[in-house]
């Protein structure tokens, strides 16, 4: 309600004359300009905070018949590009936040698993989308934690330039891991897995390959597994994202070695964990071709692992994240290969 009202007064605003351009690398020279610049970027993290805190609400009405749902903070590595490095408090870790979903329905002398269920998009959040999601695992008796990593939206400007995809975002999902871990212990730590899809996916690729031991199994649904490529086929708008200074700073073109290293196909033979990977030939957001590059890189990397590329699935990137019959259906695919490693409660048939 309130984001809603909030955007019509920022629509009110624009009509009246201060309409702005987008955000560029660099800020107009013209002190007007710079001004209504300026403005539209408060603006746009206001409306922002707004939509997350109304989503919030949202969030734990809607499954507080199943879990304990909880929000808790956490550290994550420092900033990987420090502005001031003598300035006070220049390095140290920075405060991130976590969703915690506990089943209700009690254990009786035993743990549980733990799922943990990366967001997607770049500068996304995790939001109401992923609501049956979690509620398919909860009633499976996992425990699931959703962490807002570094470059998330909804918690303003300075969290939001801290993103680093493919980087420390990797980092600051297993230190949420490592927290959940810490904090409860009726969780068993030997029953972790991780799933992700589009960024999300790569964040669950990239930390089973920096962690192996640390989780029994990973799943990636419309994985992006391929930055260079990527940045082949996007448009500029979207490149410059990457090259901003306070994120990569450097184009693909400029520094092919650094978006290789933060892509799961360039990585492939670091997999040691059982892994099921779900893609679509008809997806509009996460070209086919890039996930065909991390399959054919597994098995010249002699890995084991599971696939399947759907033929023009209905929903193409968001195809198995809807309600229809074939999403639910891969979804069930997703938790039976889950279940065959973390042995949840009451697993999908």
């Amino acid at each position: 309600m309130f984001a809603r009202t909030f955007a019509i007064a920022c629509g009110f605003i624009l009509s009246m004359g201060l309409a702005v351009v987008q955000t560029k690398p660099e800020a107009p020279a013209d002190p007007v300009k710079q001004r209504l610049h300026d403005l539209e970027e408060s603006l746009k993290f206001v409306e922002e905070s707004l939509t997350k805190g109304s989503d919030d609400l949202m969030l734990f009405r809607r499954l507080d018949d199943l879990a304990v749902v909880d929000k808790s903070r956490f550290t994550g590595p420092p900033p990987r590009v420090i502005k001031n490095k003598t300035a006070q408090g220049a390095g140290n870790r920075i405060i991130l936040s976590a969703y915690t979903f506990l089943p209700k329905k009690p254990l009786m002398n035993a743990k549980r698993p733990l799922v943990v269920l990366v967001h997607g998009r770049v500068h996304g959040n995790f939001d109401t989308s992923y609501i049956h999601t979690v509620r398919e695992l909860l009633a499976q008796g996992y425990a699931v934690l959703a962490p807002e990593y570094r470059g998330s939206s909804g918690y303003g400007k300075d969290l939001w330039q801290l993103i680093d995809y493919g980087g420390l975002e990797i980092e600051d999902v297993f230190a949420a891991k490592q927290w959940m871990l810490q904090n409860n212990d009726n969780i068993d730590p030997t029953r972790v897995g991780i799933i992700g899809w589009s960024h999300g996916g790569l964040i669950a690729l990239m930390n089973l390959f920096a962690h192996p031991k640390d989780y029994k199994v990973g799943y990636a649904g419309v994985p992006v597994c391929d930055l260079v490529a990527r940045m082949g086929y996007k448009r500029q708008g979207y490149r410059d994202l990457f090259s901003a200074s306070y994120h990569i700073g450097k184009t693909a073109e400029e520094d092919v070695n650094e978006y290789r290293r933060r892509s799961p196909a360039w990585n492939a033979d670091k997999l040691q964990t059982p892994l099921l990977i779900h893609t679509t030939t008809n997806d509009e957001d996460v070209n086919v071709l890039e996930v065909e590059h991390l399959i054919k890189a597994l098995k010249a990397a002699d890995k084991k692992f599971e696939h399947k590329i759907y033929k023009d699935a209905p929903g193409g990137h968001e195809f198995n994240r809807i309600d229809t019959k074939l999403a639910k259906e891969s979804r069930a695919e997703m938790y039976r290969f889950l279940a065959k490693h973390l042995n949840p409660p009451s697993p999908v048939k």
